[in-house]
C-alpha cells in the first residue's frame, strides 16, 4: 500500500522525497489541487471513499499518515 501511495504522490510532484517527509500540507508542498487529484487518485486505487470530514492536513502531511486514512477508511 505504502508504495502505491507514493506512487501516486510521485505523479503529482516528483521531486519531493515523500519516504520522508512529515509536513506535506503544513509546509506547502502539496496544494490544493494537488489534494484534490490525490484524494481522487486514493478513491480509485483503494476502492474507498474519503469523506470530507477525513480531509485535514493531518492525514495527508505524509505518507504514513495517508497510508493509516486509507486502511482505517477500507475496515469501514
Amino acid at each position: 500500500m505504502r508504495e502505491t501511495i507514493v506512487n501516486i504522490l510521485a505523479d503529482i510532484a516528483d521531486d519531493v522525497d515523500f519516504d520522508t517527509c512529515t509536513t506535506l500540507i503544513d509546509d506547502g508542498i502539496l496544494s490544493s489541487l494537488d489534494i484534490i487529484q490525490l484524494i481522487g487518485a486514493l478513491n480509485d486505487e483503494f476502492d474507498i471513499s474519503i469523506p470530507a470530514t477525513e480531509i485535514v492536513p493531518d492525514n495527508f502531511n505524509s505518507v504514513a499518515a495517508m497510508e493509516a486514512m486509507v486502511k482505517r477508511l477500507s475496515d469501514e
